[in-house]
């Protein structure tokens, strides 16, 4: 039956829609024919094959009608779910864009922090070094050091006493 289809697509609906109604039309005439047909003495002996042939052309030009309705049907849900799915990917691509915006501000925040991070990390060895050069350049004298762990041992006697 699907080698039949794609032959029917070659074929314009409008052309198709005029064969099924003239179907239909030829069917219920012929259906209508073979009941008067009976009162005619010459052609009373086709009275069933007239009535036969209207009947399958009847009942094929109904069911190719209902599977034309059944065809538009589809057709129309084709096109609300392709427009559905035209309209979320219109709101894919916007919030595509606002995470890309997003994600774009992120790596500005980050790559400022860092570069702040960095300054403040030179800035702390700059600082370091500056006291080791501070050292090295002013040593303190040997006296003071002594006087100030002397110092440090009377408290912590006067701390045991309590």
């Amino acid at each position: 039956m699907n080698q039949i289809y794609w032959m029917l697509e070659l074929i314009p609906e409008s052309v198709l829609i005029w064969l099924y109604y003239t179907a239909l039309t030829s069917g219920v005439v012929m259906l209508a024919a073979g009941w008067l047909i009976k009162w005619f003495p010459g052609i009373n002996a086709y009275k069933t094959l007239i009535q036969f042939v209207g009947l399958i052309l009847t009942a094929g030009s109904l069911y190719l009608l209902g599977g034309y309705g059944t065809e538009l049907m589809w057709r129309s849900r084709v096109a609300d779910m392709q427009k559905k799915v035209d309209e979320a990917q219109a709101l894919s691509a916007a919030a595509n864009r606002m995470t890309a915006e997003r994600v774009e501000v992120q790596t500005k925040v980050v790559r400022e922090k860092g570069k702040d991070i960095i300054k403040y990390v030179d800035r702390e060895v700059v600082k370091k070094e500056e006291i080791i050069k501070y050292i090295e350049q002013c040593p303190v004298p040997k006296e003071i050091i002594d006087l100030h762990n002397q110092a440090a041992e009377l408290n912590k006697a006067a701390e045991g006493k309590k």
